[in-house]
């Protein structure tokens, strides 16, 4: 059974260090997954932000380039986004915070009203 939560971390995103910038940090660019097992870029669809994946590691179960979320989030504080994020490959919607910083992120999705949760890390690529 494919666990919904592990695949869409590689689009889910919450920062553990603190911020080197103020709150103008943006989510868009392109993230490498802490595993190293996915990247995705992230960039505006409509009102929504979108990541996208662009590459997936050779051999990986349940995910490809292509694959994208949708994320409604909007800055709540400095360095930090909330809201909901869809994932229209296995239509499911978590409630997803993120944690922006100037070269490193985390993602946090949650499901089930926040019984179940997992935080992703990220490192931003060029």
């Amino acid at each position: 059974m494919t666990n919904p939560l592990l695949a869409a971390s590689v689009l889910s995103l919450v920062l553990a260090a603190p911020l080197a910038r103020a709150a103008d940090i943006s989510p868009e660019g392109n993230w490498s997954r802490g595993d190293g097992k996915a990247r995705v870029r992230i960039e505006p669809c409509g009102n929504d932000l979108c990541a996208i994946n662009t590459w997936i590691k050779p051999g990986v179960k349940d995910e490809k380039i292509g694959d994208k979320l949708i994320m409604t989030v909007k800055p709540a504080t400095q360095g930090k986004w909330s809201g909901k994020a869809f994932d229209p490959q296995r239509n499911l919607t978590y409630r997803l915070s993120m944690d922006v910083g100037a070269d490193r992120m985390t993602t946090r999705g949650c499901v089930l009203g926040g019984l179940v949760c997992k935080g992703v890390n990220w490192t931003r690529i060029s």
